[in-house]
Formats: structure tokens, C-alpha cells, sequence
């Protein structure tokens, strides 16, 4: 039990740190991109719990996608630099290597049932990103709460 949580901690963290070296991401980023990627991967594994992995990979790219806006803004960095390496442990890459398996050993339905299934989980991660990407950079910086907290204020002395 132990060794799973400590597994579920140093995997992703080390494969998006990995994947982020891969695309020569700079050093200054690696800890930020690992943590990102840890997150998405905890919020993914405690959604699976209760819902399908479709649903657990929109919630872990929703994270994923949700902290990168907030780190591009705090690090000021393109999005892709923690966006592209985080997502990588929700990748249903085992989905899509046994859907070729299973194609090329001539077992189809097989195939088309693990196929669906990455498919289900790759669109999940797109709506993921989507949703997030679609809020204006304006909310993720500081200055704009400040703002609109002193004009809320403004406009209650009014009324």
C-alpha cells in the first residue's frame, strides 16, 4: 500500500521530467513541470476511484491544463512548456499500443473496444485543455483580483 503511493508520487513526477528534458524544455522548469505533472496524475487516480477513466482524464487534464496557466503567468513562459510535459501520464498509450495489437493479431473486437476506449480518454483530455485554454489570461494574474475587489468596494460605498 505504501510503495503504491510512493509509486504514484515518483512516477509521473520523473516521467514528466523526463518527457520535458526529451523536448528540451529549460532546467529552470523542471520542477514546476514535474509537480504538474504529479498533480494531474494524483487528480486523475482519485477520480478513477469513482468514475470512468474518461471522466478521470478530463479532471487530471483539467489540473494539468488549470496549474500550467498559472505557472505560464507566475514563470512568464509559454503554456506548452508545462502543458506538454504534465499531460504526459494521462496519455492512454497502453489503450492505443493494444488496439495495434490487436489489429495486426486479427482479434477486432478486441481491438475496437480497447480503440474506443483510448479514443474516449484522448477526447477527454482535449475537452480538458479546451475548457481551460478558453479562460482569458487576465483571471490567472493577481493584479486582476486586486482590481476587481477594490472595485467591488468602490461600488458598495456607492449604493
Amino acid at each position: 500500500m505504501m510503495g503504491n503511493a510512493v509509486a504514484n508520487l515518483i512516477c509521473p513526477f520523473l516521467g514528466t521530467v523526463a518527457f520535458a528534458v526529451l523536448f528540451n524544455v529549460p532546467r529552470k522548469y523542471y520542477l514546476a513541470g514535474g509537480l504538474t505533472g504529479t498533480a494531474g496524475w494524483l487528480a486523475y487516480i482519485s477520480i478513477l476511484h469513482f468514475a470512468s477513466a474518461a471522466i478521470a482524464s478530463f479532471v487530471g487534464a483539467f489540473v494539468v491544463v488549470f496549474i500550467s496557466r498559472m505557472l505560464t503567468v507566475r514563470m512568464k513562459c509559454p503554456i506548452t512548456v508545462f502543458l506538454i510535459s504534465g499531460i504526459f501520464p494521462l496519455v492512454p498509450g497502453a489503450g492505443v499500443y493494444y488496439t495495434a495489437y490487436y489489429l495486426v493479431t486479427d482479434q477486432i473486437a478486441l481491438a475496437g473496444e480497447r480503440g474506443l476506449g483510448a479514443l474516449k480518454i484522448a477526447f477527454a483530455i482535449v475537452l480538458g485543455i479546451a475548457f481551460v485554454v478558453s479562460i482569458p489570461r487576465e483571471v490567472f494574474q493577481g493584479q486582476y483580483w486586486r482590481n476587481r475587489k477594490t472595485e467591488k468596494m468602490r461600488t458598495g460605498e456607492k449604493q
